[in-house]
């Protein structure tokens, strides 16, 4: 209950019970509260990637799709194909069927699965698997440490030999 001065009438609705309807007005919002000095503003995820294939996919109908968009890549992603039949084979089709999840876009095709990735030229499914590559390790697959024995710089390769390695 509202307090008011003493022997003043109250302005405010009284509320019989709670919850109870009744027309508001739209609240009033306060400016935000400057930000202390030195606060870092974080980057907002980007999780897709546009990309230009250099030959492009042919459908069946004679259309080349060359633009497209890849997601980052999630655990599940890289997990669920070591249970397809396919790649329990052939290991190498394991970059086809991680590629076919993580391909969100490609030109005017309706959906993109293993199916278009296996029917795609060998210089494009190369030039998708570095794709992936990059875009699901920052950019690069390669990290600056220091020696604990000397503590002389180098770098080390963080990815694997085969897509969906670490």
């Amino acid at each position: 209950m509202r307090r008011t001065a003493a022997g003043a009438p109250s302005t405010a609705p009284q509320i019989a019970a709670a919850g109870a309807d009744f027309p508001r007005s739209a609240p009033a919002v306060a400016p935000p509260a400057p930000e202390p000095a030195g606060t870092v503003h974080r980057e907002q995820l980007r999780t897709e990637f546009p990309f230009e294939l250099p030959r492009g996919y042919v459908d069946d109908t004679g259309t080349v799709h060359r633009d497209g968009v890849m997601r980052l890549s999630t655990a599940r992603d890289e997990l669920v194909p070591l249970r397809d039949v396919r790649v329990q084979e052939n290991p190498a089709y394991l970059s086809v069927v991680l590629l076919g999840r993580v391909i969100t876009r490609l030109g005017t095709l309706p959906m993109v699965h293993d199916g278009i990735v296996e029917n795609m030229f060998a210089s494009d499914l190369a030039f998708l698997q570095d794709f992936y590559r990059q875009i699901n390790a920052e950019g690069h697959t390669r990290a600056a440490v220091r020696c604990p024995h000397c503590s002389e710089p180098f770098e080390v390769e963080l990815g694997g030999s085969r897509l969906g390695e670490s």
